[in-house]
């Protein structure tokens, strides 16, 4: 018998198995956070992005918010800039500046890395639940989270990673299937160059076959529908993007928001144009003239710091043909504006009414 009272809400000490992606780079708004938490779920802040400062803070707001758990997501990469064919690259980008009229180029570029003080300020504020992508945290960090009851949750793409979380101490991962939206979270590109691409349908069985820590699916689930088909497929848990990008407390753009309602299950592809790493977005311009220009992108960070301006310029225009739209195969039925806590409560009647 399925039933919605999961491993995981007990882990986690939710009422519901439904986690609230992190998404980095402005979406995850603290009001995002505490409403999905409020509701029952289990709100995530993407900090991968945000300065040590502003993560303090918002932590403390969200924790004047709701008194229910609730995670951060950062990054657990060891990528280095490197800017060595800068010069290459930015042949690519300066058409891209002159339709959005930039005219200051900067002339030297370094990625900020954040995330080991990311960690020891999640720590010592106390936040419940850590997630990471791009890898697991180290030996040390796993060490102090584990003494100060800190609940972990790695984001794996194949068995293997699922493993090699399992194995780092981990409490839980998130099968993340080639429908997700963002970026995909393949520990190394050395053997995937553009991600693992294994589906949702197939990637979540076979992960809990293999591990004995739970498995939260994730990748083009929007509704009740998806929710019961991943606990089907052995889930504890649904982690859910996209259908957050588009709630009235995102701090998605409008225009952003707008271009998720007018997609479909075709809209989207897998690109590193924006950032170096492969992600799920919305097609556009941008992608377009990058990729047929025939010149390969700097390796993230590097790549995501020299078209920040870009993206910044388009956003400030409200022009979606050159930010990046992050979002997964599953928009046809996102239409609107919802308020997050009635999207949770959308997904639990409709997986209610899949029981009955």
């Amino acid at each position: 018998m399925i039933s919605l009272k999961t491993e995981i809400c007990q882990l986690f000490k939710i009422e519901y198995p439904i986690i609230q992606a992190g998404m980095a780079g402005g979406p995850t708004t603290v009001e995002l956070v505490a409403e999905v938490s409020n509701a029952g779920g289990l709100g995530t802040l993407g900090a991968a992005y945000m300065t040590p400062d502003a993560l303090r803070q918002a932590i403390k707001e969200i924790q004047s918010k709701t008194g229910k758990p609730f995670g951060v997501n950062i990054f657990a990469s060891t990528e280095q800039d490197d800017f060595s064919r800068l010069s290459e690259v930015q042949q690519a980008l300066n058409p891209f500046r002159s339709a959005l009229q930039i005219s200051n180029l900067q002339s030297a570029y370094s990625s900020p890395n954040w995330s080991a003080e990311q960690f020891d300020i999640c720590i010592e504020e106390g936040v419940p639940i850590i997630s990471t992508a791009f890898g697991c945290l180290s030996r040390e960090q796993m060490t102090i989270a584990k003494k100060q009851q800190v609940k972990t949750i790695v984001m794996i793409t194949t068995v293997e990673e699922a493993k090699l979380a399992e194995a780092s101490g981990a409490h839980a991962v998130v099968a993340q299937g080639s429908e997700a939206g963002g970026h995909r979270s393949t520990f190394s590109l050395d053997q995937h160059s553009s991600g693992a691409q294994i589906g949702t349908m197939s990637l979540v069985p076979q992960v809990v076959d293999a591990i004995r820590i739970p498995v939260i699916a994730a990748g083009g689930i929007v509704d009740g529908r998806g929710l019961i088909a991943s606990l089907v497929l052995g889930a504890q848990g649904v982690q859910i993007g996209t259908r957050f990008v588009t709630a009235k407390e995102s701090g998605a753009h409008a225009v952003y928001k707008q271009a998720i309602f007018g997609s479909s299950e075709e809209s989207t592809v897998v690109t590193k144009s924006f950032s170096g790493r492969p992600a799920r977005g919305i097609n556009n311009r941008f992608i377009r003239e990058f990729e047929q220009s025939g010149i390969n992108p700097l390796p993230f960070p590097s790549q995501n710091t020299i078209t920040k301006d870009i993206r910044a310029a388009a956003a400030k225009i409200e022009n979606p043909e050159f930010m990046s739209l992050w979002a997964g195969q599953s928009t046809r039925s996102l239409t609107e504006e919802k308020a997050a806590a009635e999207i949770v409560q959308e997904i639990v009647k409709e997986a209610k009414e899949v029981l009955t």
